[in-house]
């Protein structure tokens, strides 16, 4: 069985990860389990970032790696709170003073189309020249009051244009075929069926 490290210490997310690499000749170790805590995210794009966490994974186990880097970005906020928003409100991190930040920056707007934007990479070594890099993209807009219990981030405040439901509606296993990670994933586990097979 191949180790990898999974470059995130947040929990539901890594569960998300998880899952969709099932069926692979691989162990998804979380870097909770190494003890590492998170990298720095210093770039201005999500590729970047997750880039950095992801040899930052690497170079700390000595193990192939993979990081995602994900936000939600709005249209008429120019894209934000995109690479900020899990900091979106400030720290610590909320997931729920985001969603009430995000709620009173809109609260005037008619306009709310957004998506979700996910980039995953995947590393055999912190060095590695030629990371593989997928890219996920969900449409949708911002609901005027949270609806759903699931998921997390901005997910109650997330509708899906093609369910009619917010994230937080959906089911995991509804959520995890349409979702900006799932589609990234899917393009990852692609090629590391070709690596690992």
């Amino acid at each position: 069985m191949n180790k990898i490290v999974i470059a995130t210490n947040n929990k539901k997310k890594l569960n998300e990860i998880v899952t969709i690499l099932e069926n692979l000749n691989i162990e998804a170790i979380p870097q909770s389990y190494f003890k590492i805590g998170e990298s720095e995210e210093p770039f201005n794009t999500f590729i970047e970032n997750a880039l950095i966490k992801a040899r930052y994974a690497s170079k700390k186990t000595g193990l192939p790696a993979i990081a995602d880097d994900s936000g939600l970005c709005v249209d008429i906020l120019k894209g934000e709170p995109g690479i900020h928003s899990a900091r979106f409100s400030g720290l610590p991190k909320s997931d729920e003073n985001n969603n009430l930040k995000l709620l009173e920056v809109l609260k005037d707007k008619h306009i709310r189309k957004a998506h979700y934007y996910c980039a995953i990479v995947f590393i055999k070594s912190t060095d590695d020249p030629q990371p593989i890099i997928a890219e996920g993209l969900w449409q949708g807009e911002i609901l005027e009051i949270p609806r759903g219990k699931n998921g997390f981030g901005y997910d109650p405040l997330f509708l899906d244009y093609k369910t009619n439901l917010s994230a937080a509606e959906l089911s995991t296993e509804i959520k995890n075929k349409i979702s900006h990670r799932s589609q990234a994933l899917k393009k990852i586990k692609q090629k590391l069926k070709i690596i690992y097979g």
